[in-house]
């Protein structure tokens, strides 16, 4: 079997979607095809529904304050639907010395909170004085050296949180491309974010009329039926057999005159363009065989496993997203999710729910433990946080389907090879989990820019490192 179009797409997870989708968009007799070798859509991105209970299996939600993920529930109606839980409301904790301590929701209710002793604060302030580290430092490395060693077990919590990752791997350069630039620029990241606090009134206009509205913290963005909904909305308007064909597996990628010949399990298709919208590691495996190659073959990833507990309401949690557990206090968990706090309609009436996160790059073994030992392990380590004496009514233990790309040191020379080799072949473009981050906002921006480029003598544009907010 033969066919051509004029763009292929592999990977019908959400970054191929979006990119499907955009092209519709722009053209809505655009004749692509999107492959995937699985058999739905939606990639990593699944929702588990049973006895009334909702979870995830991946991610729970992303912030409301990316305007391409915007865009896209406009677009395609999906904000009628989506639910927020606004961070400037509900509160989170990271458990530390033996107890949950709550992160306030301001810099200046930051400064002021019992969380690090008055002289590690002022040590903060040595930032302004302290030199670039150069190189690749790791988070944990770059984070001690600019503010000191007392904010360490907090920042551990937020990369646990994000990537369920160890920050003595993950790269600075990798995760927080923004927070490095500013301080090559400024020669210190705090006077960096008060230049730009200083330039914000200037460059939108609000003069002396913006001073006083305050910060707005963003958003955690989901739906009733959970975050499958999103690339099951962005899905319905391919028609599967002629738009997009699942259960077929792509075995190598090719590159002709008439521009790209993927080869799969279901035949031979040419496009004139070819997007490859998948993992990483996935990613690297076709195109190892083209030149120039990579300079490396994968990267790291992890997995972890949820463990669903529900129990009736008379089991109150306390108020907020939940809790995350720095390695330094050798809890079982990474963490705990408070989902029915978060939104409506997570658990039946008159029950309440939780989500437990185990295993991440640091105890992958954890995740290898039968479904009973996980689930009784789990129960334990968050029976003694929370002091809950009752049983669960409803357990469940979700294995994520997908590794979570690891964004350790020499990931920034992929990216640059990446852009390089894009660069070499016309007609070609690379995005997908891991690339450029692993958010939901990350994937469909770059997606978004992908789509923007397609057809054009441009490269899809990588866009200027972005200054991103750190959220527990």
């Amino acid at each position: 079997m033969s066919a051509s179009y004029q763009t292929l797409i592999l990977g019908a997870g959400l970054s191929g979607l979006t990119v499907a989708h955009k092209l519709r968009r722009q053209d809505p007799g655009h004749r692509l095809l999107l492959l995937d070798q699985a058999e739905r859509p939606g990639g990593v991105i699944r929702s588990h529904r049973q006895a009334g209970f909702t979870a995830e299996i991946g991610p729970h939600g992303f912030l409301d304050n990316c305007q391409e993920s915007r865009d896209v529930l406009a677009e395609t109606g999906l904000d009628r639907e989506c639910v927020t839980a606004s961070l400037q409301e509900y509160v989170r904790y990271v458990y530390l010395h033996g107890r949950l301590r709550l992160i306030p929701q301001s810099p200046l209710k930051i400064l002021f909170a019992p969380l690090i002793p008055w002289p590690a604060k002022l040590r903060v302030l040595a930032e302004l004085r302290r030199p670039v580290l150069a190189g690749e430092p790791t988070v944990a490395r770059w984070a001690e050296h600019r503010f000191g060693p007392a904010l360490l077990p907090y920042l551990d919590a937020v990369y646990t949180g994000t990537y369920a990752g160890d920050f003595d791997r993950l790269s600075i350069d990798a995760v927080m491309p923004g927070v490095r630039a500013l301080e090559r620029q400024y020669g210190s990241v705090l006077r960096g974010l008060l230049a730009r606090a200083r330039q914000r009134p200037k460059e939108s206009g609000e003069g002396e009329s913006g001073k006083g509205k305050g910060l707005r913290l963003p958003a955690m963005t989901s739906f009733p039926e959970g975050m499958e909904r999103l690339p099951a909305r962005l899905a319905e308007q391919f028609q599967p057999g002629r738009d997009i064909r699942l259960k077929v597996r792509v075995e190598a990628v090719s590159s002709n005159a008439g521009g790209w010949q993927v080869e799969t399990t279901a035949g031979t298709f040419s496009g004139r363009r070819l997007v490859i919208a998948l993992p990483v590691n996935r990613c690297l495996q076709l195109l190892a065989p083209l030149s120039p190659a990579p300079p490396a073959t994968s990267i790291p990833e992890t997995w972890i496993s949820t463990v669903v507990f529900g129990f009736r309401d008379e089991v109150r949690l306390p108020p907020g997203f939940g809790y995350l557990a720095p390695e330094v206090e050798g809890r079982f968990a990474l963490g705990t999710l408070f989902s029915a706090n978060m939104f409506a309609g997570r658990a039946p009436a008159g029950h309440t729910m939780f989500e437990t996160l185990v295993g991440g790059r640091r105890h992958p073994e954890r995740v290898a433990l039968d479904d009973q030992t996980l689930t009784a392990r789990a129960m334990a380590d968050v029976r003694e946080i929370l002091g809950i004496k009752s049983l669960p009514v409803y357990t469940a233990v979700l294995r994520h389907q997908g590794g979570i790309p690891q964004l350790e040191r020499g990931y920034g020379k992929l990216l640059a090879w990446r852009e390089a080799f894009v660069a070499g072949h016309p007609g070609l473009a690379v995005c997908g989990f891991g690339w450029n981050g692993i958010g939901i906002n990350d994937m469909i921006k770059q997606a978004t820019r992908v789509a923007a480029t397609l057809g054009s003598a441009a490269r899809p544009d990588g866009g200027a490192a972005e200054l991103k907010g750190v959220y527990f």
